[in-house]
């Protein structure tokens, strides 16, 4: 290798290129080493050469470390120089300030505004962070006394609410079983809610469990009970309305359920007669693993499906193997001669071969049957 090569061949040690923050501009500015930057070019103003030093991706990542356009409070910072962001902490501070119970209380309040807006699934998603702040510790402050009792009472007023109000978001979203776990946990703290009993009846209701939804509709009931000289209060009408809904539910289950049963005792005993009449008559049936769907054309005793004493009823296929046709009968009773079948199927001159010079007659035929050992 001559020496030019070998200079040629060595890597160039480029100097790494400053950084310089302004408060004049959006980004910190990297400016060329003297050796590179011996173009003539006029300089851009000091904003524009900001945007010009980064690429689209780093751009973006320092975007995101702003207040303005982060999307996670936890991923904003300078991670370069380490210098401490202001307002991000203060957004931090802001938070996550108070205590368990304030912050959960925020988190419901803002669950409520998106109730109130029918934003279903966010609501739901503020409630959650409102419950688990209530089960995470609290927050060690120095000079701070434990919880009081008033304390404890607030937050499991704050606790059920967050529950209450999370049943109704599932309820909307058709998350019913998911209903029924906040509801439960809502009767836990507050045996005596009448909306989380309101709210399980519903969801239950939904779910077909009729008898559970009635305890549920009863208990309320109970709880909203009216002494005579009191007018009925709107949870007492809710509750009678829900209660006589779910009874005439549960009516319509149980015909619906009572037809099911009734048809699939008649198909049985169908069944059953249908055997004893191919056993008594020596017929045994061929069934393939893909069946055509053939609708009503199946074998059958009429007129009494559950009498092996009526007639045995099958589909006949007729095949004209030198005209390459087929016609196809649906029932066929076994008392009929094959006579008539025949004169069905070829009166008047039908078959394969109409309008061809070929004739089929009822007398001009002749019929083969395949017999159970596969010959004619």
């Amino acid at each position: 290798m001559s020496p030019i090569e070998e200079l040629s061949n060595e890597p160039q040690a480029n100097p790494e290129p400053l950084t310089i923050n302004s408060p004049e501009t959006p980004f910190p500015v990297r400016t060329k080493p003297k050796d590179q930057d011996a173009s003539t070019t006029p300089s851009l103003p000091s904003a524009m050469d900001s945007v010009r030093s980064h690429s689209a991706d780093e751009i973006v990542q320092m975007m995101k470390k702003t207040p303005l356009f982060m999307t996670n409070l936890e991923d904003g910072g300078n991670d370069d120089d380490n210098e401490e962001n202001i307002q991000l902490e203060a957004l931090r501070a802001l938070q996550y300030e108070g205590t368990r119970r304030e912050i959960a209380l925020g988190f419901k309040e803002r669950g409520n505004e998106m109730v109130a807006e029918k934003r279903w699934k966010d609501a739901k998603e503020f409630y959650t962070k409102g419950i688990l702040t209530l089960k995470a510790p609290q927050k060690e402050v120095v000079g701070d006394k434990p919880a009081s009792a008033d304390e404890e009472a607030e937050e499991k007023k704050v606790e059920e609410a967050c529950y209450i109000n999370r049943a109704l978001c599932n309820l909307e979203l058709q998350n019913y079983r998911s209903t029924l776990h906040d509801t439960r946990h809502t009767l836990l703290l507050t045996p005596t809610s009448h909306k989380a009993l309101y709210r399980s009846a519903l969801a239950l209701l939904h779910l077909s469990r009729h008898a559970p939804a009635l305890d549920a509709t009863t208990r309320g009931l109970a709880l909203t009970s009216l002494t005579p000289k009191e007018p009925p209060s709107a949870s007492h009408t809710a509750f009678v309305t829900l209660h006589e809904h779910i009874l005439s539910a549960q009516r319509l289950a149980a015909v619906s359920a009572a037809k099911r049963a009734s048809a699939a005792e008649h198909k049985r005993k169908e069944q059953l007669a249908l055997t004893a009449a191919l056993q008594a008559r020596g017929i045994k049936l061929r069934v393939s693993e893909r069946p055509p769907d053939l609708e009503d054309a199946v074998v059958s005793l009429r007129p009494d499906p559950e009498s092996p004493t009526s007639a045995l009823h099958f589909p006949v296929l007729v095949l004209y193997p030198e005209a390459g046709g087929s016609d196809f009968v649906k029932q066929v009773a076994e008392t009929e001669r094959w006579g008539d079948v025949l004169s069905l199927v070829l009166g008047g001159g039908g078959g394969p071969g109409e309008g061809e010079g070929v004739e089929y007659t009822p007398e001009g035929v002749e019929s083969f049957a395949e017999t159970r050992e596969g010959g004619l």
